[in-house]
């Protein structure tokens, strides 16, 4: 375990603004202080981790928690272009979507997804396994630094 647990950057990729209030509180009522940057389709996260417009000072992510079902560009060609490009590779993309197809799952492996996780629909329920992958990136596995 890493016991010296900093906090981390997620990029959260969600155009629900339910669920984008349940993963802050989540977040906000957890133990580490991580940083949630939101988008809100697959353009603003290309954007976001390319640095361009109005996301030019953006951090690099540790974390990405990417939704599938997403205006623009989907979670799917998102995920394939991280994981396409070398400096993006790196980092761990937990798939967090309504979707619990087993055509979604199998495709977000063969993306290289890091995790696929079916939002369960209880709040609590959902407030209780966002806190759990956080705690995961964070306290257990070592996640790479720049």
């Amino acid at each position: 375990m890493n016991t010296a647990a900093q906090p981390i950057e997620v990029l959260l990729v969600e155009d629900d603004p339910g669920d984008e209030l349940m993963t802050r509180e989540a977040f906000e009522d957890n133990k580490i202080g991580n940083t949630l940057h939101v988008v809100r389709d697959g353009q603003e996260a290309i954007d976001f981790l390319y640095r361009k417009g109005q996301y030019s000072d953006a951090p690099r992510p540790d974390l990405i928690l990417l939704d599938l079902n997403l205006p623009k560009y989907d979670g799917r060609q998102v995920l394939e272009r991280i994981k396409a490009d070398a400096d993006l590779t790196h980092i761990p993309v937990v798939v967090l979507t309504t979707s619990s197809a087993e055509e979604d799952i199998l495709r977000s492996y063969q993306l290289h997804a890091s995790a696929y996780v079916t939002k369960p629909v209880d709040l609590e329920q959902f407030i209780a396994a966002i806190r759990k992958i956080d705690d995961f990136f964070v306290t257990v596995v070592r996640l790479p630094r720049p």
